[in-house]
């Protein structure tokens, strides 16, 4: 079975961490410090969670089933709700568009995170 989670749950960690570079140096010299801080948290659990897609990759390939993809989507939409919505809250000041929107999707895609561990964990016991 080709495993499409384990190649976009590896890109996502590239991405994770490329933006975690230029965090590191571009972001830290044009933005103030809570924009820092925003960009750095997003690129952390970005990175925590492509990880997490990876392991649900192995998961479903080792036992042969696909249900372990379900948390695989969680963690991937939870990164693009919770590190998307951090990504543009750290560069606010230069978009061109109204960023409140954002603010209610971040807890989002927190809430996708703990659902995606919670059905790995499930999952992992009940097969």
């Amino acid at each position: 079975m080709r495993n499409h989670y384990i190649f976009w749950g590896s890109l996502g960690a590239a991405l994770a961490v490329a933006l975690g570079a230029m965090g590191a140096h571009f972001i830290e010299k044009n933005f103030a410090q809570r924009s820092v801080e925003l960009f750095e948290t997003a690129s952390k659990y970005q990175m925590f969670h492509c990880f997490a897609i990876i392991v649900a990759g192995i998961m479903a390939e080792r036992k042969k089933h696909l249900s372990f993809l379900l948390p695989a989507i969680l963690f991937g939409t939870g990164i693009l709700f919770f590190s998307g919505s951090l990504y543009l809250l750290a560069i606010k000041d230069v978009l061109s568009f109204n960023t409140k929107i954002l603010g209610p999707i971040t807890p989002i895609g927190g809430v996708l995170f703990i659902a995606g561990w919670l059905l790995l964990a499930i999952k992992a016991i009940k097969r």
